[in-house]
């Protein structure tokens, strides 16, 4: 991409910070015992690995108001983990994470640096407001398959990005399928005022003139200063039996949401909210006025979830990484962790940039009980592999599911574009 290109598409991926404020038999194996025992990951043998390392890296945004990097810290939690039981046939997994304060030129430089001078061999849990948009056309010039946490357009949209999550548009998508599902007559969709929202919109649109609902796009300044003007006048414009559709981060989405119970609005419209609103912190703090009234779409399962994967992710952010929130962010780097160690195991020979991201591209039929169906990468033009759901709403403090998982509509045309892809792979 050509530097004003990448300059062009900033203020578009900007906007989708909001996005992750907020995944068997064909793993490697990975099983754990009590809540006593030491968890066991990758080839579980309980012993140290000592040969020679195998290098891989992240970059990941950390500047006041916006940090990711409790993604690429719990994938090194898990990788530590690995390490703990045997690493890679012996070789342990070093670990380089890089942060970046949206600068295309330190983002450019830090890809640079990991692929040519820390010499990664693979790079798995970038998380970066701006990463996909500045980076991909380096990675594919150098045969790099990255796997992500998505945030710019870019992450869905190219050949060599596929993220665990499904970013703030499709997120968007969900949130507005769950008010058409509740009967709303009209649909608000409410966002932060920044340049590129209308990216984030499009699906919402497309979703709603499909099943015939009127709609209305609002915007508002953040850090948000009158709440209670925010909230009145999503109500209003939804008007009786409306619904309004919230792309916040939790500490904003909380003011309005908070602002509405003070005037007597929660009842007045069904309210639904993008991912990250799905988290305990605002169930706790909205309390029970709200349970059951806000539907969050989920783009991973709940976090005390039964499941191996849900059980070992507790227990290895319980062990190796106890300043981690369990969340969705921790949720992403467990899951992109896991997938990069069933590729690494499954290399014969040499590991090399080339056999590394052969096998990261091979990934197929990745089943987790953190996502709603088998992560896949493979040989296309785009890829969305997290395409299908959940919605949870907050009850006496924390979140549970209220429905279980549906697809995301193909109304959106990336979507349709990526379930052809999937029906011929």
């Amino acid at each position: 991409m050509r530097r004003n290109g990448v300059f062009a598409r900033l203020a578009l991926v900007l906007v989708a910070t909001t996005a992750l404020a907020a995944c068997s038999s064909n793993k490697s194996p990975s099983t754990t015992t009590d809540a006593t025992t030491a968890p066991k990951c990758g080839a579980g043998t309980g012993q140290k690995a000592t040969g020679e390392p195998i290098k891989l890296g992240a970059i990941a945004t950390k500047q006041p108001g916006t940090d990711f990097t409790d993604i690429p810290n719990m994938a090194k939690a898990f990788f530590d983990c690995v390490n703990d039981n045997g690493g890679i046939n012996g070789r342990p997994i070093q670990y380089l994470i890089e942060t970046e304060q949206t600068d295309p030129g330190q983002v450019a430089s830090l890809a640079k640096k990991l692929v040519e001078s820390d010499k990664v061999l693979g790079i798995v849990g970038n998380t970066s407001i701006i990463e996909c948009a500045v980076n991909h056309s380096y990675y594919e010039q150098q045969g790099f398959y990255i796997i992500d946490s998505g945030i710019a357009p870019e992450c869905y949209s190219t050949s060599n990005s596929a993220p665990v999550n499904m970013g703030p548009r499709y997120s968007v998508d969900g949130a507005t399928q769950y008010l058409i599902r509740q009967g709303v007559k009209k649909l608000v969709l409410d966002q932060s005022n920044v340049p590129g929202t209308g990216y984030i919109e499009g699906g919402f649109l497309l979703i709603a003139q499909a099943a015939g609902i009127p709609t209305e796009s609002l915007k508002d300044n953040v850090p948000i200063q009158d709440a209670n003007s925010v909230a009145l006048k999503a109500v209003q414009a939804a008007g009786q039996g409306g619904g309004v559709v919230l792309n916040f981060t939790p500490p904003e989405a909380l003011k309005i949401l908070q602002a509405a119970q003070q005037q007597g609005l929660q009842d007045r419209v069904k309210w639904a909210c993008s991912t990250p609103c799905n988290t305990d912190f605002l169930a706790n703090a909205l309390g029970p006025q709200w349970n059951g009234k806000l539907g969050v779409n989920a783009e991973l399962n709940l976090t005390t979830a039964a499941g191996p994967d849900s059980e070992l992710y507790r227990a290895v952010q319980k062990r190796y990484a106890p300043n981690v929130a369990l969340g969705s962010f921790s949720q992403m780097g467990f899951v992109e962790a896991s997938i990069a160690v069933k590729a690494l195991m499954s290399v014969s020979g040499d590991f090399t940039v080339q056999s590394v991201n052969n096998a990261i591209k091979n990934i197929k039929d990745f089943k987790t009980d953190i996502l709603c169906k088998p992560w896949y990468y493979g040989t296309a033009p785009l890829h969305l592999p997290n395409n299908t759901d959940r919605t949870v709403v907050p009850q006496d403090g924390k979140m549970v599911e209220k429905e279980g998982c549906f697809a995301i509509s193909d109304v959106d045309p990336a979507i349709a574009q990526v379930r052809r892809i999937e029906a011929s792979s």
